[in-house]
């Protein structure tokens, strides 16, 4: 009997040490599973602190539908900037002579031109500012874009009649205002973009030479009619069409909202960044904005300079006719061309270091147009000199995406643009005066002047990564 209850006693004390042994496991296993847990939950909190924000969905087929008609929209603006550059050049001996003014007057149109685009850039900064990309102003419903765009609608309207001379050249200034705001909005959209920017700006500045290879072709013929302010309304309906689209894809919207409904991130504001400074006075203060903008003032002086007075002297002093408009054409066609088709080598050598080498080429060749008599030689050397300056502008604009803080950065890009502009309208006019006194012949030691600047100017812009955000 006593056997028997040790027996039961013994089996009672070995279940209960079972049990034990098994609640010990269990919370041994249950402690692994939590650890483990809690493991895979540092691991992807660490994977979210290192991102900066957890996983960002795809990008919608819509959204990036939306993208390419937002790209193409900007790109028709552009290429409307260039029309109207590429249309000077090939008019200039008409309206010499149905106005009867010499090389000092006509070059007016440059300084009109040049006051509309200061005028511009510093109302882009000061709208930029304190409305952004798009709306301007609550219940107004105005955006600066689409101001800038039916600024050179009022001007089209204005030179298609041929009006008396004060007032031609006056819508140079309000065309100026226009461009100068739409080129500055443009250029900073774009260039805030994360999916290859580079490449993008290198396209939307091709969309600008084709605007000026297309302008001369036109304007050449009209130059030879009588109706040949009827040039502008070929203009005026390109300005409208532009009005339209921009009104039709962008809504009113500010820069972020189009870039978040086609599918872009928008960082967040850098813990660093001085939210109470106004941005129009920090624009001011950045010395590489400065740099940058006075690199591309001289840099479009030189470019408009070549596509509108290389009609002058290929006519005066290589005996051109009336169909030296066409080499116009040529200058703006091999800056399209560039713009595209150095991409690769820009990318092989380096922007920042390529630019020197496309410089001193463009040097060259403009020493063969200067002391080399050849009419169809000086052609193709100009055609040339417009596919090695052609990616200098864009190659400029990346940089300031690189070396710019993002909070600041469609201010600077605005007046780095709207600055750059008047470069289309000063030189061209001091060409101009200094054409009337010493002959056309001095536009070529002028550009070689100027393109040497460009390459000092270049030397003191940082070669630096990438920008804060």
């Amino acid at each position: 009997m006593e056997l028997q209850n040790l027996d039961c006693r013994k089996s009672s004390l070995e279940a209960s040490a079972s049990i034990r042994s098994l609640g010990r496991r269990a919370e041994i296993l249950a402690n692994k599973t939590v650890t483990a847990n809690g493991s895979k939950e540092q691991v992807t909190q660490s994977n979210n602190d290192c991102s900066g924000s957890p996983a960002t969905p795809g990008v919608t087929k819509k959204q990036k539908i939306l993208a390419h008609v937002q790209f193409l929209t900007l790109c028709w603006t552009l290429f409307l900037a260039g029309w109207n550059d590429g249309t000077t050049g090939p008019l200039i001996p008409r309206i010499q002579k149905v106005y009867n003014i010499g090389f000092a007057i006509v070059s007016l149109i440059f300084v009109f031109a040049c006051l509309g685009f200061i005028v511009g850039a510093l109302a882009n900064i000061y709208l930029t500012d304190r409305f952004g990309f798009g709306k301007v102003g609550g219940n107004l419903s105005l955006i600066v874009i689409f101001f800038g765009s039916l600024c050179q609608v009022v001007a089209y309207a204005i030179q298609c009649s041929a009006p008396p001379f004060p007032a031609f050249v006056l819508a140079y200034s309000i065309n100026g205002i226009g461009i100068a705001l739409q080129d500055a909005q443009a250029n900073g959209f774009v260039a805030t973009l994360k999916n290859n920017p580079e490449t993008k700006m290198g396209v939307l500045h091709a969309a600008y030479g084709l605007g000026a290879f297309a302008a001369p072709l036109v304007a050449t013929q009209f130059a030879g009619l009588p109706r040949w302010s009827f040039h502008f309304l070929t203009s005026l309906g390109l300005a409208v069409s532009n009005s339209i689209l921009l009104i039709l894809v962008f809504k009113l919207k500010r820069q972020d909202e189009c870039l978040t409904s086609a599918g872009e991130v928008i960082p967040e504001t850098s813990a660093g960044q001085d939210i109470t400074t106004s941005s129009f006075h920090q624009v001011l203060r950045t010395k590489a904005v400065h740099l940058i903008a006075i690199f591309i003032l001289i840099y479009v002086g030189v470019e408009v300079t070549i596509g509108g007075w290389i009609v002058t002297f290929i006519i005066n002093e290589r005996g051109g006719g009336h169909s030296a408009g066409y080499i116009s054409s040529g200058f703006f066609g091999g800056l399209t061309v560039g713009r595209v088709l150095l991409l690769p080598v820009n990318k092989k050598i380096g922007e920042w270091r390529v630019l020197f080498i496309y410089s001193l080429l463009a040097i060259s060749l403009e020493l063969t147009i200067w002391f080399i008599p050849s009419l169809i030689g000086n052609a193709v050397a100009v055609s040339i000199v417009g596919m090695l300056l052609g990616p200098m502008y864009p190659i400029a604009m990346n940089q300031a995406s690189r070396i710019l803080p993002r909070w600041i950065l469609t201010g600077s890009i605005g007046w780095i643009a709207g600055f750059g502009q008047a470069g289309s309208a000063l030189l061209p006019f001091i060409t101009g005066a200094i054409a009337s006194a010493r002959g056309i012949i001095s536009l070529q030691p002028l550009l070689i002047s100027m393109m040497t600047t460009m390459m000092v100017l270049w030397w003191f812009v940082p070669a630096a990564p990438r920008r804060p955000e």
